[in-house]
């Protein structure tokens, strides 16, 4: 059994006992959360699609660490302008582990 689900603005295909880094959630580490914004829930060969979202599925899960992501290198140069600029970012996330899927 997996779900489509929607969070941070960016989608993922879960399945039990899975875990993923998204976008950063304002939530304690160890504490337990559930994402209703659920586009697809799959199990076999039963399918079902919401438009946009699927009625009263929810997939519960745990979180598990926050971090930041690797460091990103910006570098911009325009050849004979005497132009250069350097940046760098690094992108706070939260990891966390699919429990169920319910619906």
């Amino acid at each position: 059994m997996y779900a489509v689900i929607s969070t941070g603005g960016k989608q993922y295909r879960v399945a039990s006992g899975a875990k993923l880094k998204i976008e950063q959630l304002a939530a304690d580490v160890g504490s337990e959360i559930v994402i209703d914004q659920v586009l697809m829930v799959a199990d076999g060969e039963k399918v079902a699609l919401g438009s946009p979202l699927v009625a009263g599925a929810t997939v519960k899960a745990k979180i598990v660490s926050h971090g930041r992501g690797d460091k990103v290198h910006i570098f911009k140069m325009r050849r004979r302008k005497h132009y250069r600029k350097s940046q760098g970012h690094r992108q706070n996330y939260t990891e966390i582990e699919i429990l169920g899927i319910a619906g």
